[in-house]
């Protein structure tokens, strides 16, 4: 049986429009929000809290940030990124119709798979894999490991679609058929293959 496992963000997702919002909830210019945003966003995504997060954000940029304004910031945050792109939506319905098992792998913060959780999309996937759950983020191989283990599946049984460069040679590396997002007609056209 050969897995389709899908990346959330800038795959699924349109990229967040949030960081502007959240700079200025800060008080502080947009990009140098933006640099301490992504610079502190790997520990994030490997399972530190929201409130660790957003003191490295908020020192990024001169802010001190308590567990009030966090969780402001984390709600914003997480609706910044629940915006999946109607085209990949598509693909994804046609594929569990197709009867293809679909399992998504995301780097992503416990409090937004929560939520995420709870998207109408993800009644399409066998398995919701996420980055904060495991406590470890690709491009790391043990993500992978731990992704195929829950699936039950062999790497080579399984087709990664991600945006990044570096996740996607870590998952051929792991095994996997690893293919940069191109968008859901690229995707089309590979699954086709």
């Amino acid at each position: 049986m050969r897995w389709v496992v899908f990346d959330y963000g800038e795959v699924i997702s349109e990229p967040t429009g949030a960081l502007p919002e959240l700079a200025g909830m800060l008080g502080a210019p947009v990009e140098a929000f933006r640099r301490g945003y992504w610079a502190a966003r790997a520990a994030y995504d490997a399972g530190s809290s929201d409130l660790e997060y957003w003191r490295a954000v908020g020192a990024a940029v001169g802010v001190p940030v308590g567990e009030e304004l966090a969780d402001r910031l984390t709600a914003v945050d997480v609706r910044g990124w629940l915006r999946p792109e109607p085209a990949v939506v598509e693909l994804v319905e046609e594929l569990a119709a197709a009867g293809v098992p679909l399992a998504l792998l995301s780097n992503a913060p416990v409090s937004f798979a929560r939520t995420a959780e709870r998207e109408p999309w993800t009644r399409h996937f066998r398995h919701l894999v996420f980055s904060g759950d495991l406590g470890v983020a690709k491009p790391d191989p043990r993500i992978f490991a731990a992704l195929a283990e829950r699936i039950g599946a062999e790497p080579a049984d399984c087709v990664f679609f991600d945006d990044r460069r570096e996740n996607v040679a870590a998952a051929t590396a792991a095994g996997l058929t690893g293919v940069l997002w191109e968008g859901a007609g690229h995707a089309r056209r590979v699954l086709d293959a």
